[in-house]
């Protein structure tokens, strides 16, 4: 491979972004997984399958792009969603109620930057045929959507981990 493949903006932008996409798959899989509410734990398995979803639609992308996938990178995005399990959190031997806030708020930034992908791709749709401008649409629309349903459980995730005691506060997670 020459070096200037491997320093195309293009390249590195695609590889970036789908380096985000393993960590974020693997961060909507967990938070699915251990969400103790049935009804949010139902709409994050859904949200978790969309998310890979669109992670493979990115490599489906990048293979129609002639670009090569870094699974170093690849390797790189999981690692890193595992290793932002070890933040501090407040607590020593249990999961916290302020772990639920951060994921999501690290979910909505990977969402939008998945939006902004798809929307950067759709710019220059119209210049490479290898990119179908309908779907790139559709992409962004479904990433529109998925930061619209973290956006809505974003107040009461907030509400819920960090208003003081004596202003209704109650440790429970919302159910809807």
């Amino acid at each position: 491979m020459t070096a200037q493949l491997r320093t195309d903006p293009l390249n590195v932008y695609l590889n970036d972004h789908l380096t985000g996409a393993f960590g974020g798959s693997a961060l909507a899989r967990r938070m699915a997984d251990t969400h103790p509410h049935r009804a949010r734990a139902s709409a994050l398995r859904q949200l978790a399958l969309d998310v890979e979803q669109d992670r493979d639609d990115l490599v489906r992308i990048m293979n129609r792009l002639g670009v090569p996938v870094r699974h170093y990178r690849t390797w790189l995005g999981v690692a890193g969603e595992r290793l932002a399990r070890l933040k501090p959190n407040g607590t020593l031997v249990r999961r916290s109620p302020l772990s639920d806030l951060i994921e999501l708020e690290t979910m909505r930034v990977g969402v939008e930057g998945k939006a902004a992908l798809w929307r950067a791709l759709r710019a220059i749709a119209d210049q490479d045929a290898r990119l179908d401008p309908d779907d790139l649409d559709r992409l962004a629309q479904r990433a529109d959507e998925q930061a619209r349903l973290l956006n809505g459980w974003h107040h009461e995730v907030s509400v819920n981990v960090l208003a003081p005691h004596g202003a209704g506060y109650h440790r429970s997670a919302p159910t809807g």
